[in-house]
């Protein structure tokens, strides 16, 4: 006689196997994080090949057959918990989608970021794109691949948009940008015509350790545990994690831009608040992962600039950077300092621009990835196309490469598609502020004390704990009423600038 096992006995093998798969798939992650900060320039090859080991075991173990099996007999038991049932349903979904690549694709791919990235590092320091150009025409070959294994229907950049923002498409995302293109462009020209704000103070001379300094006290009052994470130094800014109590945030500094540390700390910091408030007991299964890319960029944004560039919470703050930086800022008022971190001028670094021009920079990239995956845009057009862009767009000359073309770490992670998220984020960012602050009595007000710990709690209870329950829209729908709206991102920039630049 057979003994079928009991449901609960299965999911306890699911999740051991998941778990197993997700401490290799974080172990690749601790490698990679140490490639991007501490990694000796000699041992590059070996990292590539590291890593490229780990993925391709991850993704061996995670599709095998077995995987398969005990998923369809788990997908078939009716007596499941919600949260396991829900566990079991996304794992068989990226169970389905996985199957579609072979572990030497996955190992390629892998090979291939690790070459892209130290090429794209070189090509930076020499400011030559052509350095980084064959290493790039490789990745996107690889990924169009990629597309071609997936599936799509319409676009081949819609298989890549799906795996950082489920559902999304160039006909979504076409019309999504249209409908903020010209708003945002008659406010730059509304803008351009007012008075002229001073920012001239930002790049004085900042020494890089009381930046640094200030920078982790920041950090720490927005409620990052350091007890369950870190910061240090990369050449592009990111956020990792290993598990919901071991998150690495990073950071850049330049002595004479103030703005380019502190806003990059806080964007990074809005990461990683949303890592750690992940449900520690659901490590390596779905419910412990965020929800989408889109959303986790809501929470940079959020923190970024809801807070981050509001008058309100630089109440409390300035004084002390005041006292940090007494001849640079001791005589500028918390007024002009708050008009100066919200100037609007369009410039030539995505994560150094305003609001309001930020969008254009996402825009530029993503019809850019577009014609790089359909064909019809080679690697080598690449510095071409974008100066020309950047001049038509934003009314900016690129002057080089390094700030240019070659400014984004992510086409050599092999992130296409991940640019408009940025976008996303931001308005999912401006319509989760609104509804927290309906719905939090005094928010406002606890945020002009410098004390942002109600909406921190606000954000852990209806975005943070539940992983990847629900999609974006089920999230934002149960957390705002509403499904994305538009209107609440315009109408923020709109009172926001009509107050600054006093229309």
């Amino acid at each position: 006689m057979v003994l079928t096992k009991s449901s609960q006995e299965l999911y306890g093998e699911y999740t051991a196997r998941m778990q197993k798969i997700a401490d290799v798939k974080y172990s690749a992650a601790v490698l990679q994080w140490d490639q991007e900060t501490y990694l000796p320039p000699k041992g590059a090859e070996f990292r590539a090949r590291q890593l490229a080991t780990l993925s391709e075991i991850a993704h061996e173990w995670f599709t095998a057959a077995e995987s398969g099996q005990l998923l369809e007999e788990l997908y078939g038991r009716h007596d499941l918990t919600d949260d396991q049932r829900r566990n079991v349903i996304l794992s068989l979904e990226d169970y389905n989608k996985q199957k579609k690549f072979t572990p030497a694709f996955v190992r390629r791919l892998s090979e291939a970021s690790s070459r892209c990235f130290h090429t794209w590092l070189q090509a930076r320091t020499t400011n030559s794109f052509a350095v980084f150009s064959p290493e790039l025409q490789n990745m996107i070959r690889l990924k169009k691949e990629e597309a071609e294994l997936a599936g799509y229907e319409q676009h081949p950049y819609n298989a890549l948009l799906d795996q950082y923002e489920k559902g999304a498409t160039v006909s979504l995302l076409d019309k999504v940008f249209s409908e903020v293109r010209q708003p945002l462009r008659q406010l730059l020209d509304r803008i351009s015509g007012g008075r002229p704000v001073d920012d001239q103070f930002l790049r004085g001379n900042y020494p890089k350790q009381q930046q640094w300094d200030f920078g982790m006290e920041l950090i720490r009052q927005l409620g990052f545990d350091f007890e369950a994470g870190r910061q240090d130094l990369s050449e592009h800014p990111f956020t990792t994690n290993f598990n919901s109590h071991d998150v690495r945030i990073t950071t850049r500094v330049d002595e004479h831009d103030f703005s380019n540390m502190t806003w990059s700390c806080i964007h990074e910091t809005g990461h990683a608040l949303y890592e750690q408030g992940l449900p520690a007991e659901y490590y390596g299964l779905p419910l412990g992962e965020y929800a989408s890319l889109g959303i986790h960029e809501s929470q940079s944004r959020l923190w970024e600039n809801n807070i981050g560039r509001s008058y309100e919470w630089w109440q409390t703050v300035y004084p002390r950077l005041q006292s940090v930086f007494p001849k640079q800022l001791g005589a500028v008022s918390l007024e002009s300092f708050y008009k100066a971190i919200n100037k609007v001028q369009p410039s030539l670094i995505r994560t150094e621009a305003d609001e309001v021009s930020y969008h254009f920079h996402v825009m530029i990239r993503y019809e850019l990835e577009k014609k790089l995956i359909e064909g019809n845009l080679s690697v080598t057009d690449i510095p071409a196309w974008w100066n020309e862009h950047y001049a038509a767009w934003l009314g900016v000359t690129v002057p080089d490469d390094k700030r240019g073309c070659l400014q984004d770490v992510h086409w050599s992670h092999g992130s296409f598609g991940y640019f408009p998220t940025y976008s996303l984020g931001s308005f999912y960012a401006a319509q989760f502020f609104a509804a927290a602050k309906n719905q939090v009595a005094g928010l406002e007000a606890s945020i002009g004390q410098g004390d942002t710990r109600p909406l921190l709690h606000w954000l852990r209870e209806n975005i943070h704990r539940w992983g990847r329950r629900y999609t974006s829209e089920e999230l934002c729908l149960r957390s705002t009423g509403k499904t994305l709206d538009i209107s609440f991102f315009l109408g923020y920039l709109l009172d926001k600038y009509d107050n600054i630049y006093k229309f």
